[in-house]
């Protein structure tokens, strides 16, 4: 069994397919599935920290559920059972029989230092802070993270898993731990 990690999926988000550079969300959606599918085996475990779609998530489940891997999910600002959506309570449900787990954060062990697993880096944010209510507070734990859409793979104890930064694929877990050992050096 091998451990992902990704972030920022957005299927059916036309802006964000766009801006990766594919003419419909059905191709966007398509390349993310066969990337996923192309490194991920059946009983891998596959962390996806948040923002599955900008639409509802029936058709971003029905892509999941068809990709390999056992899957957990960090909800993200743009997934309706984030707590900062007035009725996430009702959607938890909807992501249940895809995910093994949904929730806002969690801790995990990773090269034998406790890493945290949010949506949300600590603080900083390609244009602004937005949601601080929403993000972990930085004690100096290592952070794995999505949100920011941008290249950067590693800012201090943070590590940006997106697509955006990995080229629409998921990271292995060799890699995060790499990152770790480069800037614990």
């Amino acid at each position: 069994m091998s451990v992902w990690f990704t972030s920022d999926l957005h299927f059916r988000h036309g802006l964000v397919a766009g801006h990766r550079g594919f003419a419909t969300t059905d191709d966007h959606d398509a390349a993310v599935a066969e990337n996923w599918r192309r490194v991920v085996r059946a009983d891998d475990q596959v962390w996806v920290l948040g923002d599955l779609a900008l639409c509802h998530p029936e058709h971003p489940l029905r892509i999941i559920a068809d990709l390999p891997g056992r899957k957990h999910l960090i909800v993200g600002n743009h997934d309706p059972a984030h707590p900062m959506h007035r009725d996430s309570h009702k959607w938890q449900r909807h992501y249940y029989p895809i995910f093994e787990s949904v929730q806002a954060f969690a801790r995990r062990k990773v090269a034998g230092q406790t890493v945290l697993l949010s949506h949300f880096p600590y603080a900083k944010d390609r244009h602004e802070a937005r949601y601080m209510q929403y993000r972990l507070r930085d004690e100096g734990e290592w952070l794995i993270h999505g949100h920011t859409h941008g290249p950067e793979v590693r800012e201090g104890r943070e590590i940006h898993v997106g697509l955006d930064a990995w080229d629409l694929s998921p990271v292995h877990i060799s890699m995060i731990e790499k990152l770790m050992r480069e800037t614990d050096d």
